[in-house]
């Protein structure tokens, strides 16, 4: 089994999602968990454990494994995360252009199927951006963060 596939097996093994995966200089190897309620640092703690285990048993060489949130501005990659955040604001780069450009932010629509929408501001108004996974070269959520709710 290849290291993506087991870290994704053992990943959602323990109830998690898989988002990313990343092995950076010094044997570092990252790896990015989420859930639809959010990760804590438990969480994050259950999975690394687990990890640590697994990839000793499987004799995976690395230095130091980091298991962490993907952040505010989650990446989006497999056709599952364009279903569950249809309705929220992302930023969207295309592999080729299309509409004349490549980089759009707006809001991600219902998918349909494998195909998927984006509603933006183009330049006479709303519009919509039709597309596939394939066409993309990397899709984040646009950060959502209000200071003005917290109490005095």
């Amino acid at each position: 089994m290849q290291l993506p596939e087991l870290i994704e097996t053992t990943v959602e093994g323990l109830g998690y999602e898989l988002v990313d995966l990343e092995r950076a200089g010094g044997g570092l190897l990252r790896v990015y968990i989420d859930k639809p309620e959010g990760i804590s640092i438990d969480d994050c703690e259950t999975v690394s454990r687990q990890l640590s285990h697994v990839l000793m048993v499987e004799n995976v060489n690395y230095d130091r494994l980091e298991v962490s949130s993907p952040g505010l501005d989650r990446p989006l990659r497999k056709l599952r995360d364009f279903e569950r955040f249809a309705g929220v604001e992302i930023s969207l780069t295309l592999r080729v252009p299309l509409e004349g450009r490549k980089q759009f932010r707006g809001i991600l629509q219902a998918t349909q199927g494998e195909n998927l929408s984006l509603e933006f501001e183009g330049k006479g108004g709303p519009a919509l951006l039709e597309f596939t996974l394939a066409d993309i070269d990397r899709a984040r959520l646009v950060p959502q963060i209000d200071f003005r709710s917290r109490k005095r």
